[in-house]
């Protein structure tokens, strides 16, 4: 797969890859290594963290389940144990993950952090520069360069007026691992799947949960009348336009849900699939969180204007406590 030139001690390595580099040992990773060794294509894996899908074994929550099915979540070639629930857990997960890339003889590079990847059109070729965590540098040559480094690889935390003068501990959600120490305090927590799921975990542990919700989102159950939501979309939209896909999901939702813009949680003007294909933003698959909000024990509340010591002030004005 590799072949290395022979350098003095202290130069940049040199490797060219008699093949395409494929740049992240996630699922999406290791599917197109395993696709192409079954062509009979040699490939390179390079993964800056010390294992496979390190975005699921380190930057993930303990009660996280996949959202979808298993069905639409397995990789090519290799289905998930029949034994294996419809959701699988993290854990679980994990253990196919790494399975699959035993079952395929997949051995990525690892500890090896991408620092560059440019075309050289001289050469026609891919220069892709890496530093390892002893701080050794190596450049990988190749004709190909797959990058599979997942859209949720990085962390976004929004700047927030006085947020250095708040005092209290402030986590992102890749963070987070459970509720447990934070029971009998005030959280604040963001809108989104991973914001929702959080916000039941915290109060199962018996924690006091704020969701901000400062712009429009879908929420969407997920399962309409016993089918995964995201099978019925799938199944509609092999002979629907998606705006008529979109409408179809919404009214069955409304039927479902019923009017969730009451309890804070306003809709985008735009269809949840429209949205997805034209913005990239993810609608919420509800697993229980939508019953807390309703019952006043998860809080939606609307933009955040500035913290200080122990308190945040909304876009309302309206000032809170939060620990």
């Amino acid at each position: 797969m590799f072949s290395f030139s022979e350098n003095d001690f202290f130069a940049r390595r040199c490797v060219w890859v008699n093949g395409p580099v494929i740049v992240g040992a996630g699922p999406s990773g290791l599917a197109v290594g395993a696709c192409l060794k079954e062509q009979g294509v040699p490939c390179g894996i390079l993964e800056r963290a010390d294992c496979i899908a390190s975005l699921w074994q380190k930057r993930t929550y303990d009660r996280l389940k996949l959202h979808l099915p298993k069905q639409f979540c397995q990789l090519p070639k290799f289905p998930f144990p029949e034994y294996y629930p419809e959701y699988p857990t993290k854990r679980q997960f994990i253990e196919y993950l790494e399975s699959y890339a035993k079952h395929f003889d997949i051995s990525p590079q690892f500890n090896e952090c991408v620092q560059s990847a440019k075309y050289d059109e001289a050469c026609r070729l891919w220069r892709v520069k890496t530093v390892s965590a002893d701080g050794s540098e190596v450049e990988y040559i190749c004709q190909w360069l797959v990058v599979a480094t997942g859209e949720n690889a990085e962390k976004v935390v929004p700047e927030i007026d006085g947020l250095k003068k708040f005092g209290g501990e402030v986590i992102h959600a890749c963070d987070y691992k459970s509720g447990e120490k934070f029971r009998g305090k005030k959280v604040l927590v963001g809108c989104g799947n991973s914001g929702m799921e959080v916000s039941l975990d915290l109060f199962n542990h018996d924690a006091q949960p704020s969701m901000v919700c400062r712009s429009s989102v879908h929420v969407l159950p997920r399962e309409i009348f016993g089918k995964s939501t995201f099978e019925l979309a799938m199944l509609l939209m092999a002979w629907l336009p998606l705006w008529i896909v979109d409408k179809i999901l919404l009214t069955l939702t409304g039927f479902i849900l019923g009017n969730i813009e009451k309890y804070g949680l306003k809709r985008p003007s735009i269809g949840p699939l429209q949205l997805k294909n034209t913005q990239g933003k993810t609608p919420v698959l509800d697993i229980g969180a939508l019953e807390k909000i309703r019952s006043g024990k998860v809080k939606v509340i609307p933009g955040l204007k500035k913290f200080s010591c122990g308190t945040v002030e909304l876009v309302t004005g309206e000032i809170l406590e939060v620990d």
